[in-house]
């Protein structure tokens, strides 16, 4: 299988590093904001998140992979006053600076043109980009690495 991706996919990846496990009011609350955004994305049709996966760097690392159908939409979400990315997100700022280095965190953005991105999924249920965007068989985008690169 492969994934039903069609033109151009964001992938969003966002993490925090646990600089002091002890510092449990430094780093939990980042934790719970991002799975709270989470949940309000994943409520929101048509918001842009395509899907998204929670993920363990290590003992210190967590991040999440997320698939977005836009940047537009990515941003928009950033900067909307309704939504919870902007309180998370002032509050993760004064908790920063009280923090004195005890939680980390980064965030990346691709934009990945279509026809750039290939994807197959053998023994495997729905994970990933196709996990996003549903799957199809293979043959439909071509056999091959390289026809399902050019295929778009």
């Amino acid at each position: 299988m492969t994934a039903d991706a069609q033109g151009d996919v964001i992938v969003f990846l966002i993490g925090m590093r646990i600089n002091s496990f002890r510092a449990v009011r430094s780093w939990w609350p980042v934790f719970r904001a991002m799975t709270r955004m989470l949940k309000e994305l994943s409520r929101d049709e048509g918001g842009g998140l395509l899907g998204h996966r929670l993920l363990l760097g290590g003992p210190r690392v967590l991040f999440v992979v997320q698939y977005w159908d836009s940047v537009e939409k990515l941003f928009a979400y950033a900067a909307d006053q309704d939504r919870g990315h902007r309180p998370a997100w002032a509050a993760f700022n004064r908790r920063m600076r009280e923090g004195r280095g005890r939680v980390g965190f980064w965030h990346e953005t691709y934009i990945v043109p279509a026809g750039s991105y290939e994807n197959v999924y053998v023994n495997m249920p729905a994970y990933g980009l196709g996990a996003a965007t549903g799957v199809v068989p293979v043959a439909r985008r071509g056999d091959r690495a390289a026809e399902r690169l050019r295929s778009a």
